[in-house]
């Protein structure tokens, strides 16, 4: 199965989005920036980690669809 090329767009995003958010974290000279920069780098994190879940769960859905298919 294909993966779609506006996953691997966003997912690069979020990627950079996570680096600005370590780079906020690093350099911040307060606690809500720092905080701000940290919950950055986690949310974009889980997010990549959902882009990733939802490549393999459509991967094994046309798997199954395929093996019902033959069964038949």
């Amino acid at each position: 199965m294909d993966s779609e090329p506006g996953d691997f767009v966003v997912g690069a995003l979020m990627a950079v989005f996570g680096l600005i958010g370590l780079f906020l974290a690093a350099r911040a000279a307060d606690d809500e920036m720092y905080v701000f920069g940290l919950g950055l780098v986690v949310f974009a994190g889980v997010f990549i980690l959902g882009l990733i879940k939802r490549h393999y769960d459509r991967l094994d859905a046309a798997r199954a669809m395929l093996r019902v298919r033959s069964d038949v």
